[in-house]
């Protein structure tokens, strides 16, 4: 039987972090072929707490701290501790069903995948009609595209990214690991790299990993804005728009297509009305997608703000990603 390497990057996530470490406790996968390396970047509460105390308990669960706190540094720091034959990302934040590793080793083999995943339930901890309104909003094809793994797919398809993916270890010799110079969107880097180099990416319809989202329009907003904003920085640190999808820069495009005629009508008044035109379009597709998903724990208007903050805020941080041109010269994010 194969060895897995589980590598789970984590900072504060004393509020997630052992729901996520219990799930792996309880699969089917034998233990003996597990590792589980909780990476930790400085959490300042009680994460690294409650990792030891799983670590005392359980063998193969181990921590290990990041001192540069980011995701891909984590990463990278568990797939040089590792010794599986397959290396799985899973985050704090996410659940997995009992039959998750077998699965995906399973599947992995079948397809000759060099990459496997599964579907995204999204979830709250706290339900209210506010967070049900973002989960809503956060699985449907108006609120992230074509992202496949969020809203669901029939038949098995390769894809060009999976979350909680499964790779074969050899990759990592093959293409390099994560870049530790994105701290967004290294994933999505790292799934293109290996596309680009020939390899196979599958996500899995009949199995499920559950993802637990912010729970307020706050937290909806700063996530977004900064993924937005990142996507900007991934194409300028990779100097290749190949880095990501086109559904990554569609905020991006509909919020220029706002804000620039609106600029426009300095000099030239009538460019205003393009603006009014695509707000029009916008606001009717909008209603009418509120109104078809709505339900009794999730009220329209919350419904309505939710796709709103949602698209503005990725848009937006995208938009002021487009002033950091200056890392094309070799300066350095701060």
């Amino acid at each position: 039987m194969e060895k897995i390497s589980v590598i789970i990057p984590c900072r504060n996530e004393e509020k997630y972090i052992a729901n996520c470490l219990n799930s792996i406790i309880k699969n089917d996968y034998p233990k003996d072929f597990i590792e589980v390396f909780v990476v930790d970047g400085l959490s300042n509460d009680s994460t690294r707490d409650i990792v030891e105390g799983f670590s005392k308990k359980y063998s193969f669960i181990f921590l290990l701290i990041n001192e540069n706190k980011t995701a891909p540094y984590a990463m990278n720091l568990g797939i040089e501790k590792s010794t599986g034959e397959y290396i799985i990302r899973l985050d704090a934040h996410g659940e997995i069903p009992n039959n998750y590793f077998s699965t995906l080793i399973e599947w992995g083999k079948k397809l000759n995948a060099d990459n496997t995943g599964a579907v995204w339930i999204t979830d709250v901890i706290n339900k209210t009609p506010k967070s049900l309104s973002i989960v809503k909003v956060l699985s449907n094809k108006f609120g992230v595209g074509n992202s496949l793994f969020r809203i669901g797919i029939d038949s098995i398809k390769e894809v060009d990214t999976v979350p909680f993916g499964c790779y074969k270890k050899s990759v990592f010799r093959k293409i390099g690991l994560y870049n530790e110079r994105l701290e967004r969107n290294q994933d999505i880097e790292l799934n293109k790299r290996l596309k680009k180099n020939g390899g196979h990416i599958f996500l899995l319809p009949h199995l499920f990993s559950t993802y637990y989202a912010r729970e307020s329009f706050s937290g909806i907003a700063k996530n977004n804005f900064q993924t937005g904003f990142w996507n900007m920085l991934t194409v300028y640190y990779t100097k290749t728009f190949s880095s990501l999808s086109l559904r990554h820069f569609i905020p991006l495009m509909f919020c220029l297509s706002i804000i620039v005629p609106l600029i426009l009508m300095i000099w030239y008044l009538p460019a205003g009305l393009i603006s009014a035109a695509i707000l029009l379009i916008y606001f009717t597709v909008l209603l009418s997608t509120g109104i078809r998903i709505k339900e009794t724990s999730t009220p329209l208007h919350l419904v309505l703000w939710a796709f709103i903050v949602l698209h503005f805020s990725y848009g937006f941080g995208s938009a002021l990603g487009l002033f950091r041109i200056d890392i094309l010269f070799g300066k350095t994010y701060r």
